[in-house]
């Protein structure tokens, strides 16, 4: 049960960077790591937490992984927890 952060590399809203949080086991694992970062529920969309670049290092303190975007996509569609949005 891992819980992993890409870079910070998209752009978005207060002119910082994001980074993606997922979870390679569970939701609930992803929701529980989410509350103890300090992450509110609302950054939450399908499968993933949208976190500003000032997060990033708290994340990975609190034993998230810093993996590449690519492998975050990998593992989270590898666990069955990718959600596409719907068209």
């Amino acid at each position: 049960m891992t819980v992993l952060i890409d870079p910070p590399n998209w752009p978005g809203p207060r002119d910082l960077m994001w980074s993606h949080l997922v979870s390679d086991s569970s939701l609930e694992e992803l929701h529980e790591f989410a509350v103890r970062l300090g992450v509110s529920r609302r950054a939450f969309d399908r499968d993933h937490y949208d976190v500003p670049e000032t997060v990033h290092a708290r994340a990975v303190a609190l034993g998230a992984e810093a993996v590449s975007s690519r492998e975050l996509l990998q593992r989270l569609i590898a666990a069955g927890l990718r959600r596409r949005k719907r068209r």
